[in-house]
């Protein structure tokens, strides 16, 4: 594996232009070539696994910053009292002081492109006028519960996949693999990554037109890891990583149809299982289709199943090659973009929300390509994954079409949520460059009680018999 270690830019553009890409030996340590050309399935040594909390951070970041001081080191992140939380629950901005540093456009892109993915580009020149990167301090805001470091910790001695790397076995709580050794294991860890215990949310999709015109569809989604069901049983409910409900409340023509979705740890054993409530037929049926290229919800086209969450889903259908780590521009500490304050129509735009209310940091992150098998559907046949080093959230992914031209870019603004320690998306975005459109995930702004954490439930609520009931207009 090698690691394209970039040297950042600071404030100086003549610094800028000068700067070079120099390809390194990328090291965890004293983590060697032999353990990283060995099996996927195994999990790390005894000695590499201690690195955690030491050299390396609890969940397997590089704990120093990096040579140009540019990346800051990793002192704990944001405690839990960090900033004032409203009353609606809206986290206040720890770093409202900030300034940009500088901002990347159309017009000075290529002095900064080292640090920028294929898409990103792609996007400052579709949109030369309006699209931008507002680029500030990096701040290593990420800090998880101390009980998700120790299951990490414990992971990475015990963590395996299972046959074909389609599931895990003697995994626990979150983060699969916090020293991994491939690229499927990096996706595993963005899969298995902390996002609360449980957690009822109410959100705001839209898809506009190129015009920028839009309506909204609204949802209340249910993410409930199985170990914290109030009846959780671990012969019966063992295999399932969480259990997600998506109820639509508006517009009117959708509201109380729901989605069902029992997220398997073992998809080799069991599959993902979804079932649908249409409220027009007054039915539930199996829904093969959650999954993969099928169409997402109510997104106008413009995403498939296997989109949401920046990825989801069963790995099964690419060959995951892992690139290594650089520094990237990422969405990061996206607290503005979060704001109450805001309105619906603050953030959407015609061909991309609106950058002014975005804040980018350099960071580093694990560079993963995956490419369709052959014998194998899906409408993109190459993703480009960049996943961040200190909460393994993907921040950008490009999408490439059958002719492996580059067709969609997503990027998901990021931000901690600390009062309760949970890294989590302020927004999704997913770019269609071709058409123009786009759509975006997720806002809240004008929400009252958007978030619900340690959210209480028992497995009744997550059955198919269950999903008539939750969906009664």
């Amino acid at each position: 594996m090698r690691h394209r270690a970039g040297i950042s830019p600071g404030h100086n553009n003549k610094d800028h232009r000068t700067t070079t890409m120099r390809t390194t030996l990328f090291r965890l340590g004293t983590l060697t070539l032999a353990l990283l050309a060995g099996s996927a399935s195994a999990a790390v040594s005894e000695a590499d696994a201690a690195k955690l909390g030491d050299s390396l951070t609890p969940v397997g970041a590089e704990r120093a910053g990096n040579a140009a001081g540019t990346i800051p080191a990793w002192t704990g992140g944001l405690p839990v009292d960090a900033a004032p939380v409203s009353a609606e629950g809206f986290v206040g901005d720890p770093f409202a002081a900030d300034q940009p540093k500088f901002t990347i456009t159309a017009q000075n892109y290529e002095q900064y492109q080292d640090n920028l993915s294929p898409g990103q580009i792609a996007m400052l020149k579709r949109y030369p006028q309006s699209y931008r990167l507002p680029v500030y301090e990096t701040r290593r805001s990420a800090a998880l519960p101390q009980h998700i470091y120790d299951a990490a910790a414990r992971n990475a001695r015990n963590t395996t996949l299972v046959r074909g790397g389609n599931g895990l076995e003697n995994f626990d709580t979150a983060l699969a693999f916090p020293i991994p050794q491939d690229g499927l294991q990096v996706v595993w860890n963005h899969i298995t990554r902390y996002r609360g215990a449980s957690v009822r949310r109410v959100i705001a999709q839209a898809t506009p037109q190129v015009n920028g015109s839009y309506s909204l569809v609204k949802f209340i989604d249910e993410v409930v890891y199985a170990n914290t069901l109030t009846d959780y049983n671990a012969e019966k409910h063992g295999n399932v990583l969480f259990y997600f409900k998506q109820q639509v409340t508006e517009p009117s023509r959708l509201a109380g149809n729901v989605l069902l979705v029992h997220e398997t740890l073992d998809q080799v054993k069991e599959p993902r299982m979804a079932w649908i409530y249409n409220a027009g037929q007054r039915r539930v049926r199996r829904a093969p289709q959650v999954a993969y290229d099928g169409p997402g919800t109510a997104a106008d086209g413009l995403r498939t199943a296997d989109n949401l969450d920046m990825f989801n889903g069963a790995p099964d259908r690419y060959d995951w090659k892992l690139v290594g780590k650089r520094e990237l521009y990422i969405p990061y500490n996206s607290y503005r973009l979060d704001s109450p304050q805001l309105k619906y129509d603050d953030i959407v735009k015609p061909g991309h929300i609106n950058q002014d209310l975005t804040r980018y940091e350099l960071h580093r992150v694990w560079e993963v390509e995956a490419t369709l098998k052959s014998g194998d559907r899906h409408i993109y046949a190459k993703r480009h994954l960049f996943i961040d080093e200190d909460t393994w959230q993907a921040a950008v992914i490009d999408h490439y079409d059958g002719r492996n031209q580059l067709w969609r870019v997503a990027e998901a603004h990021a931000q901690q949520v600390y009062n309760v320690q949970v890294p989590l998306y302020a927004v999704e975005t997913l770019y269609d460059l071709i058409s123009g459109r786009y759509l975006v995930m997720g806002m809240k702004n004008e929400e009252k009680t958007p978030y619900t954490y340690n959210y209480k439930a028992n497995s009744n609520q997550y059955t198919p018999a269950a999903l008539r009931n939750a969906g009664v207009r």
